[in-house]
């Protein structure tokens, strides 16, 4: 084959997600980056209905399964079909219910497998089954594309050789994302019970690894420096309420709103005075690139990939897991300088649009295509 020359390829993502979050939007922005060279095909499961729809939306190729994954017999012979069918170069798998049934299928089919490893969080004994299972089918992998350097060494601890392990980082399209608006900062306002002076926003699933219990804990020494500052936490999930609960229990009511799902992230948070990462856990955080891409100054914990994104007082403010006293007192130091602040988030912007691109995530993907197709 002549490798100067474009080969088209096509490209099928086997999903299994209920929801349309950092992960999906990664999927979506690699299609459509990949586009029109390449073809990209969305197999997803029942579940998958938001991917699937915002897919078709964006004028991507998407199709539901009639299986569930259960049994898993019928779904890896769904698959299969699929795949003979289409005819890909490489299906690309999400999730341990993918990776399960999409190693099968593609074994089946004869098409390479690729199993794209996010991370794994062990917030519920469920979890930690599917996580155990994910573990073994991804060892079966072509290869393991690991979204950050950190994730990519917890796939190696997990079994997998270490030259089936490939670091491919999330990227971000900072176009999404508009300068400040006083009405849109007026409504963000509006949302508290008092007008806050400053509004800290915090975005993710409501679940136990994202830490926003530590975020509460903080954000009650951060009101009780400065009573006039506002937390926003944007998202929903399991923990809403012993979330609420929490606000309550440190009397947080004037000063922590719970905003659940909204779908204009983008414009909220570029009008937000500071973003925060309380997670315990994390693969290559979206929302930390999200915020940067906003130049949001950023105050994050030092997991995972989030070093990766951001160097300690050059690009934002990192601080250790599960420690509220530290991360109010990094909080309080950046509402307390803006000029810092500003600096670090400028620093943020300037090496997110640079560095984390889906164009240049797309060319590193054809690459490792060009390396496992015949």
């Amino acid at each position: 084959m002549n490798r100067s020359a474009p080969r088209s390829r096509t490209i099928v993502n086997l999903v299994a997600s209920p929801f349309l979050g950092g992960p999906e939007r990664q999927m979506l922005g690699l299609a459509q980056a990949l586009a029109p060279d390449d073809r990209t095909v969305f197999l997803g499961f029942p579940e998958g209905r938001a991917l699937h729809d915002q897919a078709v939306k964006l004028g991507l190729e998407s199709n539901l399964l009639a299986a569930t994954g259960r049994p898993v017999g019928k779904a890896v012979s769904e698959v299969t079909e699929w795949l003979l069918q289409l005819h890909p170069d490489v299906i690309l798998t999400h999730g341990y219910k993918s990776d399960m049934v999409g190693l099968l299928a593609a074994r089946r089919a004869g098409v390479p497998h690729l199993a794209i490893s996010r991370g794994w969080t062990g917030a519920t004994l469920r979890v930690r089954i599917n996580e155990a299972i994910d573990k073994l089918a991804i060892r079966g992998a072509r290869r393991v594309v690991a979204v950050s350097h950190r994730q990519g060494e917890r796939v190696r601890e997990a079994g997998v050789r270490g030259d089936r392990v490939v670091v491919i980082q999330n990227a971000i399209d900072a176009s999404r994302f508009g300068s400040p608006d006083a009405a849109i900062r007026r409504e963000m306002e509006e949302l508290f019970p008092v007008r806050p002076e400053r509004i800290v926003i915090a975005a993710g699933r409501l679940s136990p690894e994202k830490g926003f219990e530590d975020l509460i804990r903080a954000a009650r020494q951060v009101v009780d420096r400065m009573p006039t500052t506002g937390f926003l936490l944007v998202g929903d999930g399991a923990l809403w309420e012993d979330l609420e609960e929490a606000v309550q229990a440190h009397r947080l009511e004037q000063n922590f709103v719970l905003a659940g799902f909204r779908s204009d992230m983008d414009r909220l948070m570029a009008n937000a005075d500071l973003f925060v990462q309380s997670s315990h856990t994390e693969g290559m955080p979206n929302v930390v690139l999200e915020a940067g891409a906003c130049s949001v100054p950023i105050v994050a914990t030092a997991v995972g990939g989030t070093g990766e994104v951001v160097e300690d007082g050059r690009h934002g403010r990192l601080v250790p897991a599960q420690r509220p006293a530290e991360l109010a007192r990094c909080i309080l130091e950046v509402l307390a300088d803006p000029e810092h602040a500003r600096d670090m988030a400028a620093e943020a912007r300037r090496r997110i649009v640079s560095e984390f691109t889906f164009p240049a995530q797309a060319q590193a993907y054809r690459r490792l295509f060009d390396e496992c197709l015949p």
